[in-house]
């Protein structure tokens, strides 16, 4: 058996923990909307919001998801035409207030649920508007 030992250097690891950031939602203004997206610790964005008329609305937005982001059934499971996976965020009176990104696999949603579940309570609020 054979193993494969990769040694970084101090620059190195600087870089790669320099990519680990803390969850975040991001409000942003596109076109005449305000809009919300969460993103990971990797940075990725793991689900987005609806448009909202005013920035007031869009952080309610956010507070319904750190709200409702650890119940499972929350969520519901979807696949697109095109045969990729996603999933909405529901509030409890069944709007949607998230979706997520497709994805290639019903696994791979699954993983995204579950960082939206980790990440979405404790995520600061960055506001980009």
């Amino acid at each position: 058996m054979y193993y494969t030992i990769v040694l970084l250097t101090a620059q190195e690891s600087i870089t790669k923990m320099n990519r680990v950031q803390n969850p975040k939602f991001q409000v942003y203004k596109s076109s005449m909307a305000y809009r919300y997206r969460l993103k990971a610790r990797n940075g990725r964005i793991i689900l987005t919001g609806e448009a909202y008329t005013t920035k007031q609305g869009c952080l309610k937005g956010i507070a319904s998801i750190q709200k409702n982001a650890s119940q499972d059934r929350n969520y519901e499971q979807l696949m697109s035409r095109n045969h990729k996976y996603f999933f909405v965020l529901k509030a409890p009176n069944g709007e949607v207030i998230g979706t997520s990104q497709m994805y290639r696999s019903p696994s791979g949603r699954h993983t995204g649920i579950e960082s939206v579940k980790t990440n979405a309570l404790n995520a600061s609020i960055e506001d980009i508007s």
